[in-house]
This record gives structure tokens, sequence and C-alpha cells, in this order.
């Protein structure tokens, strides 16, 4: 929980599993615009295997914040943000999906998926959702869904992390990366 009480992220891997792409549900961070507010306003849920500099980035952009709720500036943000490091924006759906020169990670603005809440209520929303699926069929490696409200500021600074070409430290590749990645041995 943040200090000013308007944000917070769970770790939720041991509660009863809810899955996005059938993936359990492990982090979940939620924010509102009052401290003394029951209901959260926005909602945000990543599986294992999220890249956790993503994650941290969008931390840090919230921490950044004066209010957690942004405003929901043009949707445009977010895919700018994609398409700033090479990504393609849909043919079909240019104003709403972007993807990776291989097809193999997604970000979409699409009808909010079963159990992913929000502070409003109304039937038909759309939220960001975000996945990795290395191989067409595979099963995916990690996805991400934000609630109708989360501001697309905020979903910009976990798509800015994610596509970002700086070099993250790993010591081994997912599994079912195939030849999509490789690791580079260096002295420190």
């Amino acid at each position: 929980m943040s200090p000013d009480g308007l944000v917070a992220a769970e770790w939720l891997f041991a509660a009863p599993p809810f899955e996005l792409g059938g993936l359990p549900i492990a982090w979940q961070f939620s924010g509102r615009t009052h401290a003394t507010s029951v209901m959260t306003e926005w909602n945000a849920y990543f599986t294992r295997g999220i890249p956790y500099e993503a994650l941290i980035d969008l931390l840090v952009a919230v921490d950044a914040s004066e209010v957690a709720d942004w405003g929901l500036a043009d949707a445009d943000v977010v895919l700018d943000a994609l398409g700033a490091q090479g990504w393609l924006r849909d043919a079909d759906r240019p104003r709403t999906t972007a993807s990776d020169l291989v097809l193999s990670c997604c970000l979409s603005l699409e009808p909010v998926p079963p159990l992913i809440q929000d502070g409003d209520p109304r039937p038909g929303q759309v939220g960001w959702q975000a996945w990795a699926e290395p191989l067409l069929g595979e099963p995916y490696l990690w996805c991400a869904g934000f609630s109708a409200s989360v501001p697309h500021e905020l979903v910009a600074a976990f798509a800015s992390a994610l596509v970002s070409p700086t070099p993250v430290a790993r010591r081994t590749l997912p599994d079912g990366l195939g030849d999509r990645g490789t690791i580079t041995l260096r002295d420190f």
C-alpha cells in the first residue's frame, strides 16, 4: 500500500486461482482517488512470468503521479509508446491493437475479461490486455489485464517498459521461447 493509501500492489498467487489466458493471476495493482474510498477505481492483473521491469516501471509511474487516476487520455498514448520501438499497429484494428514484429507479443484494447474488477460497473467496458505467445497456438508465457478505468498513461508506462530495448539481466530464458531470445554471458 502506498503511503497515501491510494495505490496497492498485492501478491495473489496463494489465493484461489483466477486466470488470464489459462495462467493464474500472480499480482494485482489497484488505485483509488480517495484514501477513504472502500472501492478501488481501477485494477490491473498480471500472471507469473511477466517481465518484472515492466511491473517496476508501472509502479514508478503510479508513484510519480499526483493522483491515482491521471485521467483517461487518448488511447493513442499507449500505441505510440509501442510504435516508438517498432511495434506494428494491427491492419484491421489500428486504433486499438499493436504487436511486435514477429507477432509473439500483443497489446490490445479489448472487452474486459470476466473477474477483472473496475470502479465503473457499466457493462461492455474495454480495457488493455497484453500477452506473450511465442508461437501461435502455444501456451502463453504471461498475460496482463487492465480494467477499463486504468489511466492510459499508466498502461503506456507499462508498454514502454515492456518494449524497451535496454538489456535486462536473466539467468535463463522462459520455456517455450525457442530461438526468439539469446543469452549473452558477460564478465562483471
